[in-house]
């Protein structure tokens, strides 16, 4: 299998977020050879939504770690997604993963999908 792997990662990923993916992780039994798969689709109000979640590696995929976590990407993902956070929150009316992408000009109101 052919992958680069990236130094520095094109996106951050809080505490709180780590914590919740390990705990996801540890919940579903997710084997330690799968990573965090991070990406667009196209589809949702806006466009494109986000995938979050555990795969394993492809052949397109750039491989990076963040806190431990091996987070995998499409290359090609890469130009809608770098400087993107990933937030975990918990509040009165949200509760889950939120996404703060500098690169979408446009997000609907539920953050799971964007334009760009």
């Amino acid at each position: 299998m052919v992958s680069d792997t990236i130094v520095e990662s094109p996106i951050s990923i809080s505490d709180t977020a780590i914590a919740q993916l390990q705990r996801i992780r540890n919940e579903q039994s997710i084997p330690e050879s799968h990573g965090l798969r991070v990406g667009v689709k196209g589809g949702g109000c806006s466009g494109f939504s986000y995938v979050l979640g555990f795969d394993t590696q492809h052949e397109k995929d750039q491989v990076f770690e963040i806190a431990g976590l091996k987070v995998l990407m499409e290359k090609a993902h890469s130009l809608y997604l770098v400087g993107m956070q990933i937030d975990w929150v918990e509040g009165l009316n949200n509760r889950g993963f939120s996404f703060v992408n500098p690169n979408a000009k446009d997000t609907c109101g539920c953050g799971q999908s964007f334009s760009a």
